[in-house]
């Protein structure tokens, strides 16, 4: 997927997460994904970042609609942050100059 996609992508589950906002608290299921500091809007950002910020929102995401809505297997979060975990190898791997800054958040 090109850059460009990415952040298009990004832009769209960032609209989910609002939409889920004004229906749920989703405060803490998004705490991993404020920390991130990264937005659709940064485009100076690599490709790796805001592929990894798709996971953690989708990852997020997921949570939410398993917590409130019950329909949802718990696969899909459970793969999801296996998705989250790769990608910030990954991402860790193609950083160079330590410009990426991911802070966990504990609880």
């Amino acid at each position: 997927m090109y850059k460009d996609e990415l952040i298009q992508l990004h832009q769209f589950l960032v609209y989910v997460l609002k939409y889920l906002d004004d229906e749920y608290e989703v405060k803490g299921e998004c705490r991993d994904y404020l920390c991130l500091n990264i937005s659709p809007h940064h485009i100076h950002r690599t490709k790796a970042e805001h592929k990894h910020a798709i996971f953690v929102l989708s990852s997020a995401i997921s949570e939410v609609i398993a917590t409130n809505n019950g329909s949802t297997s718990p696969n899909v979060p459970n793969g999801l942050s296996e998705l989250v975990k790769r990608s910030r190898k990954e991402l860790i791997r193609f950083q160079d100059d330590g410009t990426v800054k991911y802070q966990k958040v504990t609880m």
